[in-house]
């Protein structure tokens, strides 16, 4: 039951996970499963962990089986195909949007969880092997989960901070090195081009200026910026901007229009564009669902 077969696939759907509040980009809750049920095989763009309270939950990430029991922990990576089949459990269902967390210092490690050439549940040997570990990260999840439950002032900074945590907790003890970085001496490259970004996000970005500061061809440039950053180098600068145009929108009393011109975007279709496939939502209803939030 643990491959993914040609009958199975037939079943698979992308889930969409709908974020509670949308200045912390999560979903964490207390889920019950009665005995012997089975799902369908999904995917989603969130990371997601799972930590048992009680029962038994065989999980299926691609084609490994994790028989999982009270205490366990698990970890299934961004858009990997994985289905469960419970034993009357209570868990605790975590799901976090990796992307929604990068800056200038953790965004050569982020993006070691959501590289698809990784197996980003191949890390789950470090809950089997180390104590100190699995105690750290389950620390974590219920930080995390007893900060979205009481809601007290400042818990979306604390929920960062314990993100952050978590992930450190599997990069200090991952000693097979899953997530080692192996393109330090490209991402030394590529700081001068990054830095260019981050000053220039609401001017005009040029290619081939970016790819002269890297001293890479042109032709070649494009390659190599996916492949060590993770992103496109469009991506990356719309990823930015779109950033910008977040905290214009939150903290100015500007047009939507206005926040686009603000951050290179003149154009109002592209703009809206681009703001939702981030966002998936326009900027009015994005300031619209912020401003409501925050009554």
């Amino acid at each position: 039951m643990g491959i993914v077969g040609e009958e199975s696939r037939l079943r698979i759907y992308h889930e969409k996970v709908a974020y509670e509040n949308p200045l912390v980009p999560l979903k964490i809750y207390d889920h019950r499963k009665v005995d012997d049920v089975w799902n369908d095989w999904h995917c989603h763009k969130q990371v997601e962990m799972l930590y048992i309270l009680r029962g038994g939950l065989d999980v299926y990430v691609e084609k490994q089986q994790y028989p999982l029991r009270d205490g366990d922990v698990l970890l299934i990576g961004s858009n990997q195909l994985h289905r469960d089949h419970s034993h009357g459990a209570e868990y605790i269902v975590f799901q976090f949007d990796c992307n929604q967390y990068y800056d200038p210092t953790t965004m050569p490690y982020f993006k070691l969880f959501m590289d698809s050439s990784v197996s980003l549940h191949e890390l789950n040997y470090l809950f089997l092997e180390s104590a100190e570990a699995k105690r750290a990260a389950i620390a974590c999840i219920l930080d995390i989960f007893k900060e979205m439950q009481d809601k007290s002032y400042g818990y979306e900074m604390a929920v960062s901070l314990h993100i952050r945590q978590l992930l450190l907790t599997m990069l200090r003890y991952d000693s097979r090195k899953i997530l080692s970085i192996k393109n330090q001496l490209d991402m030394a490259r590529l700081k001068p081009v990054l830095d260019y970004i981050e000053k220039n996000t609401n001017a005009k970005i040029s290619i081939k200026q970016a790819s002269q500061m890297a001293n890479i061809s042109y032709s070649h440039f494009v390659t190599f910026f996916k492949k060590t950053i993770g992103m496109s180098f469009i991506d990356y600068v719309n990823y930015h901007r779109i950033k910008m145009a977040e905290r214009i929108l939150l903290t100015e009393d500007v047009s939507v229009e206005e926040a686009g011109v603000r951050i290179g975007m003149e154009n109002r279709g592209h703009f809206y564009r681009i703001f939702r496939k981030f966002n998936d939502c326009s900027p009015k209803e994005f300031r619209k669902k912020m401003m409501e939030w925050g009554k």
